[in-house]
């Protein structure tokens, strides 16, 4: 693999979805990861379907596209931990790695001798990562936890919906998402610190943390204010107009961020006494008054189809769009000028459509040539870096160490 990380080497015992997207970036960098997997059923979302990848003759493979999504760029191994010579394997594995990455619950790889304490006793330098729902210390420590439960305990879920409506979760599992983002965020400063000093880490990420830290600006609201946030539906807290409006026929999102493009916004629609209208001159008169500034406007963008107001706004540096489908995010020419979807090799399928990394870097490009790996797929390989022998992996295998 290419990429400014070629030089580093990760153990992933995560699975799901946090610790994976962490790993899943550090290996869309050109890091070697090698995913660590239960030796027959393999990470949890292997089975999280359907819908499951067809195979080259049209037959459904085991491959969930949960999995899919979290496991670019790695090499899938298969040890079972909780034997010893499983352990043995990877304490020699994590000798040979600059990072271990593990989302155990708090203190269940102590038993094996496979945590931060053990694991860095091996080897001082090397960066241990851990991620739990709740930390490593702290009343829950023990407790389980998915992205559901905690985008409701962290307060996301009150802030998201309709005013009057019942909560609502995000549409994707955003907290394993902004959780996997910090953990590899912290990993490369780890990385950068060790370059320093010579130093490995130990790195504690807890999902509740992670989603407490954004809730941003609706947190500092309340904060700084003393209000309590509520569901708003669309529309934003701070900034008006932002919110989704009909046109004559579907919607559009109107995002105007500044009072200069509340003006062009006005020009743009034959409505420029709006501007100077002593309750929208400000963004602050605008959020104050947002009750009568909304209804004008969803009068006013009737008018217009979806495709005219679009086009109007844009012309005017109004930020503006429609609401896509998935199909219609991945049919945007923006979006296939970026090749933001490709078709990366698969053993079974031939090749896997991926949505690969949004990052873009011009002197250490990054590289997208090997998918998401079948179960046990490079277990062979792997093991013979560790020096593992066809015959010592044959019984290894039969005893289902591996």
């Amino acid at each position: 693999m290419a990429g400014p990380l070629s030089h580093l080497r990760v153990l992933d015992l995560g699975r799901i979805m946090a610790a994976p997207w962490a790993t899943q970036i550090l290996a869309d960098l050109g890091a070697d990861v090698i995913k660590i997997e239960r030796p027959g059923a393999g990470d949890d979302t292997r089975a999280w379907g359907p819908p499951f990848l067809a195979a080259e003759d049209g037959t459904p493979t085991r491959e969930a596209g949960y999995f899919l999504s979290v496991n670019r760029g790695k090499r899938s191994v298969t040890i079972d931990i909780a034997k010893p010579e499983g352990q043995a394997m990877l304490r020699d594995l994590a000798r040979r790695c600059d990072v271990v990455v593990e989302n155990f619950k708090a203190g269940a790889l102590a038993k094996y001798g496979l945590d931060a304490v053990s694991l860095r006793a091996l080897k001082p330098s090397l960066i241990c990562c851990s991620v739990t729902g709740f930390g490593q210390d702290g009343p829950r420590r023990d407790q389980a936890a998915y992205d559901f439960m905690i985008q409701a305990m962290g307060g996301l879920m009150s802030l998201t919906g309709e005013r009057d409506g019942a909560p609502q979760k995000v549409g994707v599992p955003i907290v394993d998402l902004m959780t996997g983002m910090y953990a590899a965020v912290a990993i490369l400063a780890a990385v950068a610190n060790r370059e320093r000093t010579g130093q490995g880490e130990t790195i504690d990420l807890a999902m509740l943390d992670v989603q407490a830290a954004f809730l941003a600006n609706q947190a500092m609201n309340w904060l700084v204010g003393g209000k309590v946030p509520h569901r708003a539906g669309n529309r934003h807290p701070n900034i008006q107009p932002q919110d989704v409006f009909p046109a004559r026929d579907g919607h559009v999102v109107l995002a105007v961020g500044n009072d200069g493009q509340f003006a062009k916004l006005c020009e743009a629609i034959g409505r420029p006494a709006w501007a100077a209208d002593p309750r929208f001159i400000r963004n602050a008169d605008r959020v104050r008054n947002e009750a009568e500034l909304t209804p004008l406007l969803a009068e006013r963008f009737r008018d217009f189809t979806r495709a005219e107001l679009t086009a109007l706004l844009d012309e005017a540096g109004v930020p503006c769009g429609p609401i896509n489908t998935v199909p219609d995010v991945f049919a945007d020419p923006q979006l296939r000028h970026r090749e933001m979807l490709r078709h990366l090799p698969h053993p079974l399928a031939g090749t896997v459509p991926q949505v690969v990394s949004p990052i873009r870097m011009r002197d250490a490009p990054l590289s997208f040539d090997r998918g998401p790996p079948t179960l046990g797929q490079h277990t062979a390989e792997v093991l013979a870096e560790l020096g593992i022998d066809d015959d010592e992996r044959n019984t290894l295998a039969a005893k289902g160490v591996i």
